[in-house]
């Protein structure tokens, strides 16, 4: 999509443990018009990042930057990507996350330690709650695979963290002489007639098999049996149409999750007079906006 040039657009990043997502959203838009991947290297500087962010934002025709959204699971690059931001946007960076808290947010989290919740897992709930208004379990598959807990009312009650698909491949890949390296993909049967075939059926269905046997054990504990259920993250498209549990995908829910935050926030700093800094106060409790 080819955006008007100098036109005014907010910028939001996921920051993950291996890969780092750029989004660019129109005002009031909730998907993303341009989108870009970065690997999330521990040695980046700021201004290396500037010069990144500048040649995604070249590509997209230079658009205009009007806020900034960071959320991130990675504390060493949080830093460096407001500052690098700040270089780019002419407005304010938020950066959303549980550690810092301060600032609230329409969702509630209901579990024992909220300030450890991740940025990922908080703006989720905020998507999920604001996209579906009904009891969800969003499984996003990354680095990690996590399985949130969300009730109509914007309340994270918990979930699931396992390894991620990817992660687990590597490992086996790590611990085995004699094993070659697969895509991962769907296998045309279970039943394999080679190693690569064997191994690639293994590796597809024990992901599929667990994520639904993971939701299935989440359904019947939570007592919510018909909680929708978002696949989000790059592997999700691709599980689904072998799932038995995943009603629908949304690639783009994190993203989409930073842009509704960036609203929020920018609407409370306007509202108290000052920019806002960043954070999610875990008590708040309040209707999402419309």
């Amino acid at each position: 999509m080819d955006l008007k040039r100098g036109g005014p657009m907010h910028v939001v990043v996921d920051v993950g443990n291996t890969e780092s997502v750029v989004g660019l959203f129109e005002p009031g838009a909730l998907q993303p018009s341009r989108s870009w991947r970065y690997a999330t290297a521990p040695r980046r500087t700021a201004d290396e990042l500037v010069l990144l962010l500048r040649a995604f934002l070249a590509d997209a025709g230079t658009p205009s930057l009007v806020r900034g959204v960071v959320g991130s699971v990675v504390p060493a690059h949080t830093d460096l990507l407001r500052v690098a931001l700040g270089r780019l946007v002419d407005g304010t960076v938020h950066v959303v996350g549980g550690a810092e808290g301060g600032t609230r947010l329409p969702i509630r989290l209901d579990v024992e330690e909220p300030r450890t919740v991740g940025a990922d897992r908080i703006v989720n709930t905020l998507a999920a709650a604001h996209l579906y208004a009904r009891d969800t379990i969003v499984v996003d598959l990354g680095t990690a695979t996590t399985y949130d807990c969300i009730t109509a009312d914007a309340v994270f009650v918990g979930g699931v963290i396992a390894p991620g698909i990817q992660a687990g491949q590597e490992w086996l890949e790590s611990r085995t002489a004699m094993l070659p390296r697969v895509a991962f993909q769907p296998p045309e049967r279970v039943i394999g007639r080679r190693t690569e075939s064997c191994l690639q059926s293994g590796i597809f269905h024990s992901a599929v098999d667990a994520m639904d046997g993971i939701v299935r054990r989440i359904r019947a504990e939570w007592g919510r049996p018909e909680a929708l259920v978002v696949g989000t993250g790059g592997l999700a498209g691709l599980l689904a149409p072998h799932s038995s549990t995943m009603d629908r995908v949304e690639p783009w829910l994190t993203l989409v999750g930073l842009e509704l935050a960036g609203g929020h926030l920018e609407a409370m700093a306007a509202e108290r007079g000052s920019p806002s800094a960043s954070g999610l106060d875990s008590k708040a409790d309040q209707p999402l906006p419309a």
